[in-house]
């Protein structure tokens, strides 16, 4: 597993880049990554507003659920207990941040371009909640996240047809919040965090906070309402052959059991 993580200062906005490719699969210790990066531009006081972008052509694969042995064990809710414990840093933040999303999000990637509180994409852009696919309940806080966002009606739709939004679409349903091209989509993110950085970073942070305020208790608990669900679903034979599925290129073949 090599994951490579960047940070650098751009006047006042601090910019993260991961890779882990080919996927930008989503583990423990790359939102961990994350996460401290982003605690340590929360404690930098020239830092006002923070860009999140990935390196390849997808944003974050989702979670490898069949590849990862960590995730597909017998101890995998374990692993994703942690995961879960990462995300909660990264809602955590005191400063607002900007996700530049040029490729697929998808389940646990979705989950993690939606922790941002602004979302810039590409054309090329896909988003999808895909985990009834796999015969698994959506996780990452998207109970949440997800409706806040589009509405109710749109996100039983994305949850329960595990349909892939395009960028265009995503823009409408507010998804995201701009649309640009691919060559200029890190400079149109980064024109959004300057939009946001020319202002007082003292009330950013407090007015980020109050937005987050009862926001933050809510997705605390549905992670810990997802991942018992997702515990549960994991022992079923559908859970099984959704996963192989995947892994194997084809339809499957569920059973309700």
């Amino acid at each position: 597993m090599t994951i490579t993580l960047h940070t650098e200062m751009r006047g006042n906005i601090g910019h993260i880049r991961f890779g882990k490719p080919p996927f930008n699969y989503a583990c423990p210790q790359l939102l961990g990554q994350i996460a401290d990066a982003i605690d340590v531009f929360d404690a930098t006081v020239d830092v006002r507003c923070i860009v999140l972008s990935s390196e390849g052509k997808p944003f974050c694969g989702g979670a490898d659920l069949a590849g990862d042995e960590t995730l597909a064990g017998d101890a995998g809710m374990d692993a994703v207990a942690g995961l879960y414990g990462q995300a909660m840093r990264i809602f955590r933040r005191r400063k607002p941040m900007v996700a530049a999303v040029q490729g697929a999000a998808v389940g646990a990637g979705l989950g993690l371009a939606l922790a941002a509180d602004f979302r810039v994409a590409a054309p090329a852009a896909r988003f999808s909640a895909n985990f009834v696919r796999l015969g698994f309940h959506q996780g990452f806080a998207l109970s949440h996240t997800l409706p806040r966002l589009v509405g109710e009606q749109k996100a039983a739709l994305m949850l329960l047809s595990a349909a892939r939004v395009k960028a265009d679409d995503a823009l409408a349903w507010g998804l995201i919040d701009r649309l640009a091209g691919q060559d200029e989509l890190l400079d149109r993110a980064l024109d959004l965090a300057a939009e946001i950085a020319e202002n007082a970073p003292l009330a950013l942070q407090a007015v980020r906070a109050t937005l987050m305020a009862d926001t933050l208790a809510k997705i605390e608990a549905v992670l810990a309402h997802e991942h018992a669900q997702q515990s549960i679903l994991k022992q079923t034979a559908d859970y099984a052959e959704g996963v192989a599925s995947v892994f194997e290129r084809r339809e499957a073949n569920f059973i309700g059991r």
